[in-house]
């Protein structure tokens, strides 16, 4: 199931040069989370992140891969790289 998601979101994010770092699907108490992490050179900021999750929302709703109702969590990777 993850590894469609990711095919099927992978492309239109690489149109904004932006890849995919990882998926996963998980229960939190009595939700359920899919969480996407997202990356970029230089990283991404918050408004492309949102732009990245109106992309993401309607490719999910298509596939209906998923039978529980869930919290999509879109997110970019953390960096290190922060002036120190």
């Amino acid at each position: 199931m993850l590894d469609k998601i990711r095919d099927a979101i992978q492309k239109p994010l690489q149109e904004m040069n932006i890849v995919v770092d990882s998926i996963e699907y998980v229960k939190d108490g009595s939700y359920y989370f899919l969480n996407i992490v997202l990356d970029r050179v230089n990283g991404l900021d918050l408004d492309t992140v949102v732009e990245a999750t109106n992309i993401i929302n309607p490719i999910l709703d298509d596939l209906d891969l998923i039978e529980e109702s869930y919290i999509l969590d879109v997110s970019s990777k953390e960096r290190d790289d922060q002036d120190e």
